[in-house]
């Protein structure tokens, strides 16, 4: 079968996916050593801060990842307004959000995770640079996203090390976290200072375009508000029916399937999708045969994380985490699974992006949702961890598998070209 993407899609595509390749390299060595340093205890507080804070996320981002790189793709002469639009409503939010999860934190005296809410909400402030990241994908110019990240990496690395062979605590490595974001922030903006397709002189912000990309975004917004929370209710279920330490376990589960194998499939899909936009507008047979081959893809990558850590994942865990993550070995082998039908609704997402149909992602997520919430409430009394990586893998099943396919079934024009 003829590739149906150019060789510029497939370009930008390995500068991406390579980048993440060098992070999951590089992760499997150093964070295992971080999650040993800290603990399951002080892993599970950072994980459920990043979870309360994750709740939060669509807010702070609008919904609008997705959808401004579709609108560069499409109306290219209005980046640098689509740009400084989009930045400043989202530095708006995070002031708001951050003064109202202060305030909250001081009112209900709850500070004794002060300090990891107070480094981690910087964190999102310096993330707001991400905006340079989606016009470099819309652009077809993922080389300077590698360039930021690997250089980012390499830093953060060498901190993580030290902060290893030093025994530093929780905090140290939050603040690493927010240094990573900030680092890659300073280069994007020197690339794009040195970048000739854009120029600074014509930033500008436009009050109706802010309103409908608010518009637009507003179902992605509900729909990752949805994601987050149904992410998070294992970690708040875990923490509720055990403790910190269960947490901390099954954090390290998610960590090898989510937080290394998924960005593969992530950064293909992510990378591919200006391509994916332009076709739709131009020449949709063209469109479904790149949806075709792109699922294809995303079928046999998710297979084969599966088999890996089906095969390796006890290795894994023997040999890079302490004995106190060894309880970790059961649950991996269920929920390494998960990525294969993640990225079945990475791909169904994009679909409903090109064709406007937003409203099915709040639909299948809140699905999705209600689905991890009675599973959770109902398996992990019974099963602990292998009951949380079951509940979260059927929630991925009904909101990824299940109801696209349904979905596609009832819109019968559109069923012949997704068989």
């Amino acid at each position: 079968m003829k590739i149906a993407f150019s060789k510029k899609d497939i370009s930008s595509t390995t500068w991406f996916s390579l980048e993440k390749g060098i992070q999951l390299f590089a992760g499997v060595f150093i964070v295992p050593k971080i999650f040993n340093t800290l603990g399951t205890v002080d892993i599970g507080k950072l994980h459920l801060v990043e979870a309360i804070l994750g709740l939060f996320t669509p807010v702070f981002f609008l919904g609008l990842a997705a959808i401004c790189i579709r609108e560069i793709v499409l109306q290219p002469k209005k980046s640098e307004t689509i740009i400084a639009t989009t930045f400043v409503m989202r530095f708006l939010t995070w002031i708001l959000l951050t003064i109202g999860i202060i305030g909250y934190l001081l009112i209900t005296k709850n500070t004794s995770l002060f300090t990891l809410y107070f480094v981690l909400l910087f964190s999102y402030l310096f993330r707001l640079t991400d905006i340079f990241e989606f016009y470099f994908l819309a652009k077809k110019q993922a080389k300077f996203i590698f360039l930021s990240k690997i250089i980012s990496l390499c830093i953060v690395l060498l901190l993580q090390y030290y902060g290893v062979k030093n025994e530093k605590g929780v905090t140290y490595f939050a603040e690493i976290i927010a240094l990573d974001f900030l680092i890659q922030g300073i280069i994007y903006t020197i690339a794009l200072i040195l970048n000739r397709q854009f120029s600074f002189k014509k930033l500008s912000i436009s009050i109706p375009l802010g309103k409908q990309l608010l518009i637009m975004g507003f179902p992605l917004m509900l729909s990752n508000a949805l994601v987050m929370l149904y992410i998070g209710i294992d970690e708040m279920f875990l923490k509720y029916f055990y403790n910190d330490h269960a947490n901390g376990i099954f954090g390290s589960v998610q960590y090898l399937v989510i937080g290394l194998s998924w960005t593969l499939g992530f950064a293909i899909i992510n990378a591919l999708y200006p391509s994916l936009a332009e076709s739709f507008k131009s020449n949709k047979e063209h469109y479904y045969t790149k949806m075709k081959q792109l699922g294809i893809t995303m079928i046999v990558l998710g297979i084969g994380i599966a088999i890996f850590y089906t095969f390796l994942g006890n290795f894994i865990l023997s040999t890079y985490f302490s004995d106190q993550y060894q309880e970790a070995k059961s649950p991996l082998h269920i929920f390494c699974w998960a990525p294969l039908f993640i990225f079945m609704g990475m791909l169904y997402e994009k679909h409903l992006l090109s064709t406007n149909q937003l409203q099915h992602e709040v639909y299948r997520f809140t699905l999705g949702c209600v689905t991890n919430l009675i599973l959770c409430y109902i398996l992990i009394p019974l099963y602990y961890l292998n009951g949380a990586a079951i509940a979260v893998l059927l929630s991925h099943f009904v909101t990824n598998i299940m109801y696209p396919s349904l979905q596609l079934f009832l819109q019968k024009k559109l069923t012949p070209k997704f068989k």
